[in-house]
Formats: structure tokens, C-alpha cells, sequence
């Protein structure tokens, strides 16, 4: 019998799980203007006095200007919205973010652990897609005024294909702090690093390509 309520709980629990997982917690006030001052260390940040807000709190020019795309070897740039330069943003939930790419250059394979994606073409052929769990590949090319959607937590790119022009997508994430790790550099340039025999087995490479791997991307 207290095994069968175990389970009944444990169902219950799977059942009940999704709807109560949230990227974010629901802000309990109109808005939480984040006191970037405070040296409080919260999840999230601690909120100005509401009589001290103003409407430059909820403004930002942060993605106004391109981003350096000659920052790495991919390629690209992204801009994102912080509290730091959109306060207001502070328990909304969500990110902005201005990418940019240049020709021929890759967002690569990456994954945001905290939230989910629409992305937006406004410059450019961006060829985009993601991996779900069972390896299926879903890819779109986009052109200025298409949208697409990254679930949260899979891997997926975006890919410009003109050959001499750069590409300018904005996306909306769906957590104040969505995260970001590319899959090639958290394999092969790690702090400390993966033990080579690991990445050998799981790539089924030689020693010899882990080096060079490992050299191409920094590390």
C-alpha cells in the first residue's frame, strides 16, 4: 500500500511538473526596476523604490549599433538587454538580443538552459535550425520579415548565406538571464578541460584532433 501511494505521488509529480516549471518566477508588482547599486546578491536583482522610477528605466539604445563580428572566429555578435542598460527589465522574464552576422558567418550549434527563442530575420538569408532529443534536424532559410522558433534548451544555429553581405536578426528570450553555451567550445575548451580520452571516445577522434581542436577554438 505505501508503495502504491509512492508511485501515485511520483505520477502526480510528472504529471504536475510542466505546468510548474517556469523559466522565470512571475514578479509580484507592476514592475521591479533592478537597483543595480544594491549589494544585495539575489535571483534576480533587488528593486528600486517604485516613487524613484522613471520611464528611462524601461528605454535602451543597447541594441541600436552592430556588434563587432571580428570578435571570434564564428563571425558573429550578439547584443543582449541587461539590467544595466534596461533596469525595467528587472522579473519581466524576458531578454532582447541584436544579432549580428557576418557573410558567411555561423551562430554556432549552442543551446540557452533557461529559455526559449523567437528569432526574427530583418537583413540578410539566415539559414537557421535546431536538434530535438530524439536527433531530428528542423531548418528554415529566413528572409527579412520571417521568424522562427528555438525551444528551450536545444541546440540550434543560424547561418547567413550571402556570401558578401551581413545578416541582422533580433530575437525575444523567454528569462531575464537565458544563458548561453556553445556545444564545440564547452567540449573542447572547458576550465578545466574535458579529459581527452572522454572526447576521444565520444567524437571518435585521435589525440592528434583534440589538439587541434582544442587550438582552433582557444584553447
Amino acid at each position: 500500500m505505501k508503495m502504491c501511494r509512492l508511485f501515485l505521488q511520483l505520477f502526480l509529480g510528472l504529471i504536475l511538473l510542466p505546468g510548474l516549471a517556469k523559466p522565470d518566477p512571475d514578479p509580484l508588482q507592476d514592475y521591479c526596476i533592478a537597483d543595480t547599486k544594491s549589494p544585495l546578491y539575489l535571483n534576480g536583482a533587488p528593486c528600486l523604490n517604485p516613487t524613484l522610477a522613471l520611464s528611462s528605466h524601461f528605454t535602451t539604445s543597447a541594441l541600436a549599433k552592430p556588434g563587432d563580428t571580428k570578435a571570434n572566429q564564428f563571425g558573429f555578435s550578439v547584443t543582449l538587454t541587461t539590467l544595466a542598460n534596461l533596469p525595467g527589465i528587472n522579473t519581466m522574464g524576458l531578454t532582447m538580443a541584436r544579432v549580428d552576422i557576418a557573410a558567411n558567418g555561423l551562430v554556432p550549434p549552442h543551446s540557452h538552459p533557461r529559455a526559449s527563442e523567437v528569432t526574427i530575420c530583418l537583413q540578410g538569408v539566415i539559414l537557421v535550425g535546431f536538434v530535438d532529443t530524439s536527433n531530428r534536424l528542423f531548418t528554415q532559410k529566413l528572409e527579412p520579415g520571417d521568424s522562427f522558433v528555438f525551444p528551450r534548451g536545444l541546440i540550434h544555429f543560424l547561418y547567413n548565406m550571402e556570401p558578401k553581405k551581413p545578416a541582422l536578426a533580433i530575437s525575444g528570450l523567454s528569462s531575464q538571464n537565458p544563458g548561453a553555451q556553445i556545444a564545440s567550445r564547452a567540449a573542447f575548451v572547458s576550465n578545466p578541460p574535458i579529459p581527452e580520452v572522454v572526447l576521444e571516445k565520444a567524437f571518435q577522434i585521435s589525440p592528434q584532433d583534440v589538439a587541434k581542436i582544442r587550438k582552433n577554438l582557444g584553447g
